[in-house]
């Protein structure tokens, strides 16, 4: 009985059990499609490193003896669109079942559910293998509690999968060393030159260009730096462990206008595809650092460890627990459009303008750099949550709706008002300053609050404490900000009002 097999673009796991015998009775299903680059504009970035990916993916299922129908963007039968692809190859194949594994976006996984209740066929959904967790893993351990605390999640994860563990103590004594992974880095420790790939791209790039995609962002293609195979993923874990992880923790948060990638590992892309399990990633650090405890403190791996164990998973989970509704809350109810220096990176202001720049450069930026200067800055700026959205995940190479817009619209955006985060991650021109040296390369001054000297962010931030008051004022963790709001005079007040309604409304001249 020949059986159809689907594999989409970020399933990319080649441990998957799917792979472990070859039958000559199973046909893999992979493909390029407009469906997935135009519903929302992509980095050209991403759709390369996506592309070249499940290429590389393919050619090694071939290899393995595995029988694979593939199509590319440009192919002349290609239908670009998943119901008509898996239809057209059902009929041309004579198949008699339908399998594929459980996709992470939901529009997918609607999608699929319909296909199956369309055709004319048997059809069954299988793991991914690649999470910790089921869908409704993280549902069910908060059944009957009011907040999501990503701690208790986080807790649970340690204790259920024994990592950093000893006995039923945590390792070092303590939960989460946070307190310890917020340093700014000021020239030292050096930073090893970052492990690029190099690879030429041009052939796929123009492929991309004739089949007319519409892609945003900058790229080489002669070298293109990202891992786009398991063994290059592995290579670059192995680059994280030896030369970045003993200083990882202490520098997480850390903003600098000449480090692109600090110490960070940049292995997002290559989990995001499944081409790397978590699993993997967190064993090899850790079995790392417990042979190398003498050079590396527990701080820098628990902070690298609650990424992923803790963070990662819990986005997952929230993703699932409140789609679709999630999608829509504007629960700030923003609704300013998205500046035009998103797409350009051309602004004065020297924080925006770098992390833009090296998101439009890079398809990257790290994450304080996403929440707590451009993501900061929309906020503030109240703008659309649904256009943040779509820049933040057309943007980033790493960007999946299940792990971008429960970050943005919740994390970063306050949009779900605050299923994910206590309180909104909203600074002035202080944390800027003080995680980073962006602020001493600035025309403005971070110390002056109102002016046309003055940070935008400084009036921007007393601005949306008035305007939002209402939305928190039963908010313990915002009481004292609201305090020092009220205490503010009112010419004073009215002055930050006036510079802030003048950016909001000219973002790119002001």
């Amino acid at each position: 009985m020949k059986t159809l097999r689907l594999i989409l673009g970020d399933q990319l796991n080649l441990s998957h059990s799917w792979l472990d015998q070859v039958n000559d009775d199973h046909l893999y299903l992979m493909a390029e499609m407009r469906q997935e680059t135009d519903y929302v504009k992509h980095h050209i970035q991403k759709v390369v490193g996506f592309f070249q990916a499940m290429r590389n993916f393919a050619s090694e299922l071939e290899d393995e003896g595995h029988y694979i129908i593939y199509f590319k963007i440009g192919d002349k039968n290609n239908p670009q669109k998943l119901p008509e692809l898996i239809k057209q190859t059902i009929s041309e194949h004579k198949i008699k079942k339908f399998e594929y594994q459980l996709p992470d976006e939901y529009r997918l996984d609607q999608q699929l559910q319909e296909i199956c209740r369309s055709i004319a066929i048997p059809s069954e959904a299988f793991d991914t293998e690649h999470f910790y967790t089921s869908r409704d893993e993280l549902k069910n351990h908060f059944k009957g509690k009011k907040q999501l605390l990503m701690e208790s999640f986080y807790r649970m994860m340690r204790k259920k999968h024994h990592i950093l563990m000893a006995n039923d103590q945590p390792e070092g004594g303590k939960w989460n060393f946070d307190q310890s992974n917020r340093k700014k880095w000021d020239g030292s420790p050096k930073i090893p030159k970052e492990l690029s790939f190099n690879k030429d791209v041009s052939d796929l790039l123009e492929e991309i260009k004739n089949a007319k995609v519409v892609t945003f962002g900058n790229i080489d293609a002669n070298n293109f730096p990202w891992p786009t195979t398991y063994e290059e993923c592995k290579e670059l874990l192995d680059f994280f462990c030896s030369d970045l992880l003993k200083h990882f923790g202490d520098y997480q948060d850390a903003l600098h206008t000449r480090e692109k990638y600090l110490f960070h590992s940049r292995l997002s892309f290559g989990m995001n595809s499944k081409m790397l399990s978590p699993k993997e990633v967190i064993d090899t650090v850790v079995d790392y650092y417990h042979a190398h405890k003498d050079e590396i403190d527990i701080s820098q791996v628990e902070g690298f460890v609650r990424q992923i164990l803790g963070w990662r998973e819990y986005m997952r989970g929230v993703y699932w627990k409140e789609m679709p509704g999630y999608a829509k809350l504007n629960k700030l109810d923003n609704h300013n459009p998205l500046p035009d220096f998103f797409w350009t990176g051309k602004t004065k202001m020297n924080c925006l303008h770098k992390a833009i720049t090296q998101s439009l450069d890079n398809a990257y930026a790290h994450h304080i750099q996403r929440l707590m200067v451009i993501g900061n800055y929309a906020l503030l700026s109240q703008i659309d949550p649904d256009e943040v959205d779509a820049w933040y995940l057309g943007v980033y190479i790493d960007a999946l709706e299940w792990v971008e817009i429960t970050n943005t619209r919740g994390m970063s955006q306050f949009a779900d008002g605050g299923l994910v985060a206590t309180k909104p991650y909203v600074s002035s021109a202080n944390y800027i300053n003080k995680m980073g040296n962006y602020c001493k390369e600035c025309v403005y001054s971070h110390t002056v609050k109102s002016g046309e000297n003055s940070c935008p962010f400084n009036s921007l931030y007393w601005n949306f404490l008035e305007a939002k008051k209402a939305h928190f004022k039963n908010n313990q963790r915002m009481s004292m900000m609201l305090s020092l709001l009220e205490k503010k005079n009112k010419g004073e007040l009215t002055e930050l009002q006036e510079r802030a309604e003048k950016i909001i409304q000219n973002p790119d001249d002001f």
